[in-house]
């Protein structure tokens, strides 16, 4: 299947879901759907970021400070998050702790999302191609790699409160 063709849940702001739609039509008509961030750090601290594939269709090229993406139509919170993490990063069998929620309604896009860390120092491996390049960022310097960098506008919006 197209990924374009996908359904989705369109949701309220509280994430009650109010109907499906497909991805392709929830992108083009900006509407809000639920949405997981997974923060990955290791145990130095460091943060995982990564630049995204410049074919995706929100993003595309730009550095991100979380993995995660749109939750399936049905699928628990959790659930989203395992799936992925696995799928962006190609880690499985990881604590996900849920460290907070919040929303996104700019122009480009309206997200419920709910935030996970996880505590790793497995490799990470990216091989569904949506994630091209990885660094790590020490948390002393995450705010000057952050003014050098085009970050993703929702993670910053969203994860970067929780991160302090």
């Amino acid at each position: 299947m197209d990924p374009a063709d996908e359904l989705v849940e369109v949701v309220d702001a509280h994430g009650n879901v109010e109907r499906l739609t497909t991805r392709s039509r929830m992108r083009a008509e900006t509407l809000r759907h639920r949405s997981t961030y997974i923060v990955v750090r290791r145990t130095s601290g460091a943060l995982v970021v990564h630049r995204r594939a410049d074919w995706k269709d929100v993003n595309p090229g730009l550095w991100d400070i979380a993995f995660g993406g749109v939750a399936g139509v049905g699928e628990p919170w959790p659930e989203a998050a395992e799936r992925e993490l696995a799928e962006e990063a190609g880690l499985t069998d990881q604590i996900l702790e849920p460290i907070g929620s919040g929303s996104y309604d700019e122009d480009d896009g309206r997200i419920v999302a709910r935030v996970y860390l996880v505590v790793s120092d497995d490799a990470l491996s990216c091989d569904d191609g949506e994630v091209v390049e990885l660094a790590e960022v020490k948390a002393e310097e995450v705010h000057t790699w952050l003014s050098a960098h085009e970050v993703c506008a929702d993670s910053l919006m969203i994860v970067l409160p929780l991160l302090a």
